[in-house]
């Protein structure tokens, strides 16, 4: 459960760096940067005080990569100019904890206690309170349905990649080699890495038909090369996403169903609205804070529930 919460903490943190890296350099290159550089540090652990690409779990975490930061990544950020940050948000943090929990029972056998559904489901309550649009605060853009099914596509990438990562630690335990958390953090990672370039080389195949990257914000196109000073945001985004928060991710994801885990990590968006006013000077929304208020208490709650 302090892996989980931690996870949370620096995926706010990473979700901040992201927003500037993306306005600097465009979703194509923040996104590909964050992934080789990420990839560099972990590879670096990995390979020299951790496991590398050795283990019995390892073509699973590989797919786990795949599925989450690979296919459902691309899913995510293809649905933000279609639904708009909060709302592509609010489904695939709401959506990706059921979903896990449902492909972790059938396919795992984990099963949850009453108590920790509960509170697993009133803290994306909380979630769904904070970010839900309303006409006060509509989204951004104008709302498109495909874009519904590319934010199920990623919270499907985001719950079933966990679920992934479960069965290969389950692996790795049944063979006795257990794995820490930063080396599986390379392993997943490089499954995200191949996809995202793969589609880095299409996309700059295409940039002259599509210039403008994905993003709620136009972003520079390919060909536009933004000066050195903007690629500072990329390693900040990944030290605390990619690097940190995705090994805390696995560590978390080792020890705790995923049923538990995605909830917490549900309330990074939450965690992001007092981390935004301390650096951007942001101020809050009040359905925010009462959003926060309650997925806050949930996550209490669930961490003492049995």
């Amino acid at each position: 459960m302090f892996a989980a919460f931690l996870t949370t903490i620096f995926f706010a943190l990473s979700a901040i760096f992201a927003n500037r890296s993306l306005r600097a350099v465009g979703a194509t290159r923040a996104n590909l940067g964050r992934l080789l550089f990420a990839a560099l540090c972990l590879g670096t652990y990995a390979h020299l005080l951790g496991g590398g690409l050795r283990g019995a779990g390892r073509d699973w975490l590989l797919l786990s990569g795949v599925i989450g930061m690979g296919l459902g990544d691309l899913a995510l950020f293809s649905a933000f100019p279609l639904l708009g940050s909060r709302l592509t948000v609010l489904m695939t943090q709401c959506l990706a904890a059921p979903i896990a929990m449902l492909a972790e029972r059938l396919w795992l056998g984990t099963r949850l206690g009453p108590a920790q559904l509960t509170w697993s489901f009133v803290i994306l309550s909380g979630v769904a309170i904070a970010l839900l649009p309303s006409r006060a605060n509509p989204p951004r853009v104008q709302i498109k349905p495909i874009g519904f099914l590319f934010g199920l596509l990623a919270a499907c990438g985001q719950g079933l990649g966990a679920v992934v990562s479960r069965k290969a630690n389950a692996l790795t335990a049944l063979a006795g080699e257990p794995i820490d958390g930063i080396t599986a953090a390379y392993q997943r990672i490089l499954g995200g890495l191949a996809i995202t370039l793969v589609w880095f080389a299409l996309r700059a195949a295409f940039a002259k038909k599509s210039p403008t990257a994905p993003g709620d914000l136009p972003a520079p196109p390919l060909s536009h090369t933004p000066p050195p000073s903007a690629y500072l945001w990329i390693p900040l985004n990944a030290l605390c996403g990619a690097v940190i928060g995705v090994s805390c991710y696995q560590w978390a994801l080792a020890t705790t169903p995923s049923g538990i885990v995605l909830p917490i990590v549900a309330c990074t968006p939450l965690v992001i609205v007092p981390l935004s006013y301390w650096i951007d000077r942001e101020l809050p929304t009040r359905r925010s804070l009462v959003g926060g208020v309650i997925a806050v208490a949930g996550s209490i709650a669930l961490t003492l529930a049995r």
